[in-house]
């Protein structure tokens, strides 16, 4: 395994993709189309009026990273940027699923037809969550279903698992299925792993099903016990900043299933089921005892990540219900240096909105999301937003790439009905 081989990423004018494979998800500047009344649109699309209309959104993460497959803590938030699908029940057993932001049209499949690893491009991830709940012996029949979105593809915002946990959401509703916010985020991963085929964790579905408004989601992945953690930055004078690269990252290429094989190996290697089972003052002698035996070294520095990175949360989380917000500047650039050169999952536009953002005043940064593109997050004193945000962009141009998207992250509600 070679953990630190990367991902293809694009570097250019910015394509609609999505982390894993292509997924309904604009820049936040929606279209015309996309801004227009879903229901609306359904009603043009498929010539009769929708059940209801739901909404689900994407993350950012604020501290823990590539910790939930490992059984870790995370803290993520989520964003005003939604997914939304207009949803009716079909009894034939058609699914039919159109996108108003990818052309093509409806695609049209039968739910008894469902199997994973078929392609489908973005129509993967709601057909997912249908032949997962079928899976689950969930009686769905069929749907038409019309999806939206303002979460940014590619940037590490989570638009898939926004586009599953919606899905669920909304047939949920819709067939009377009684499941928990929990039990759908976990149906939604069950999509993304089996389905899709990418090996993710659980962080992004609850994040999205789970969020409050005003609060980040303290949540431990190895039980799904969950604390919403008030997280008012105006209170405190601070603001954090999301700084989209333009760089879109594709993680079903395998570079992020080598980073969770390492830890797996290295966990195996040290007796553990996962490495949640190591404590963060154990880390030293687990290293040591790897190295005797001739782990690889790339395991080594992914185990070094991990367990690091659970006690990054565990110091966030400190800081937050001190009061002390500001002070965990330093704690987020601790995890991008982590996630630079344990886990090597960063890249130079990420480099660099974290060394200009810090060079110009802000209280710390790092990348968030899987990596090899995508976004940063920066938190700044709110005076000096502007001039942070300026010097990113400054230094963008320098380097000669694209200007960076960049809006502040204000904590928002999770998955939710909307008519």
């Amino acid at each position: 395994m070679t953990a630190h081989s990367e991902p293809a990423t694009t570097r250019t004018a910015p394509a609609d993709s999505s982390e894993n494979v292509a997924a309904p998800a604009p820049a936040p500047a929606a279209s015309a189309e996309n801004a227009a009344d879903p229901a609306d649109a359904f009603t043009r699309l498929y010539g009769r009026t929708p059940e209801g209309v739901w909404a689900a959104p994407g993350r950012v993460n604020l501290i823990g990273e590539y910790t939930d497959f490992n059984d870790g803590f995370v803290m993520p938030l989520a964003l005003p940027h939604t997914a939304r699908a207009a949803v009716a029940r079909r009894t034939d057993g058609e699914l039919r699923l159109h996108s108003a932001d990818i052309p093509g049209g409806v695609v049209s499949l039968r739910v008894d037809e469902l199997a994973p690893h078929q392609g489908h491009d973005w129509a993967a991830y709601p057909a997912g969550v249908v032949w997962a709940l079928r899976e689950a012996g969930h009686p769905v029949t069929g749907a038409d279903i019309h999806l939206t979105s303002t979460v940014p593809t590619g940037a590490g915002l989570s638009s898939s698992a926004a586009l599953e946990v919606v899905t669920a959401f909304a047939l949920n509703d819709l067939f009377g299925l009684g499941l928990s916010a929990a039990e759908l985020a976990l149906l939604g991963q069950r999509a993304e792993n089996d389905f899709v085929g990418v090996p993710c964790g659980i962080m992004d579905q609850m994040a999205s099903a789970c969020c409050t408004d005003g609060h980040a989601l303290y949540l431990d992945t190895r039980d799904l016990t969950q604390r919403q953690v008030p997280f008012d930055l105006a209170a405190h004078g601070l603001r954090l900043l999301v700084v989209d690269t333009r760089v879109k990252h594709a993680l079903g290429d395998g570079a992020y299933a080598e980073r969770r094989a390492a830890c797996e190996a290295g966990a195996a290697a040290l007796g553990l089921r996962t490495l949640r089972e190591l404590p963060y003052e154990g880390l030293g002698a687990a290293l040591e005892a790897l190295a005797r035996g001739g782990a690889d070294e790339s395991v080594v520095r992914c185990v070094r990540h991990v367990v690091n990175e659970n006690h990054r949360v565990e110091q966030v989380i400190a800081l937050l219900d001190a009061g002390d917000v500001g002070a965990a500047g330093p704690v987020l650039d601790a995890g991008h240096a982590s996630l630079r050169d344990d886990l090597r999952v960063s890249c130079p536009e990420l480099d660099l909105v974290v060394s200009a953002a810090v060079k110009a005043g802000a209280l710390g940064a790092r990348m968030t999301g899987g990596g090899f593109g995508g976004s940063a997050i920066v938190l700044v004193d709110e005076a000096s937003a502007d001039t942070v945000a300026g010097a990113v962009t400054a230094a963008f141009a320098a380097a000669g790439y694209m200007e960076p998207g960049i809006f502040p992250a204000v904590p928002s509600a999770g998955a939710r009905r909307l008519a």
